[in-house]
């Protein structure tokens, strides 16, 4: 079995997981827990456009913000969100199965400009800048849920919304 087969199967278990939290982010914009904290509307931004950040770690040799630039999507309604999420699975998904084997292993770096965030190898960028990432961000999207009494999907097994005790 190939390493990319292994990865998909991890890749669409997390996708569908961040969807089905996404699917569940009401529209309040502005909403953060707390003053340094991303408003909702952002955050979910964030977590819907990284779906599709995995292409360009898996299709490029590196990304400096400075000269590619990646415009940040805006919330507009949750299909919106859904689409943008979408997209980007699709597009990972097709960079995921069309990267070579024997390119794991290539060097990888993240930066704008001067200034690197990350340089390692291709597979720590993919696990760490985009896979990671993700799931970093559509937890910090559980607690912004329910802390507006919003019913939490179950990520890794049910959540304390799947249990009704009375």
């Amino acid at each position: 079995m190939l390493f990319k087969d292994l990865l998909l199967e991890e890749l669409d278990s997390e996708f569908s997981k961040t969807r089905s939290m996404l699917e569940r982010v009401p529209q309040l914009h502005e909403f953060t827990p707390h003053e340094r904290s991303m408003k909702l509307g952002k955050l979910a931004t964030h977590t819907g456009q990284l779906a599709g950040f995995g292409t360009f770690i898996l299709s490029l040799p590196s990304f400096d913000f400075a000269t590619a630039y990646m415009k940040p999507a805006t919330y507009e309604t949750t299909d919106h969100l859904l689409a943008l999420f979408d997209a980007g699975v699709e597009q990972t998904r097709s960079a995921l199965l069309a990267m070579p084997e024997t390119s794991w292993g290539d060097t990888w770096k993240l930066s704008s400009g001067d200034r690197i965030f990350f340089e390692g190898t291709r597979f720590l960028a993919y696990r760490s800048m985009f896979l990671n990432h993700m799931i970093h961000h559509r937890a910090q999207l559980g607690v912004y849920l329910r802390l507006n009494n919003i019913p939490i999907p179950g990520m890794y097994g049910p959540s304390a919304d799947d249990h009704h005790h009375g």
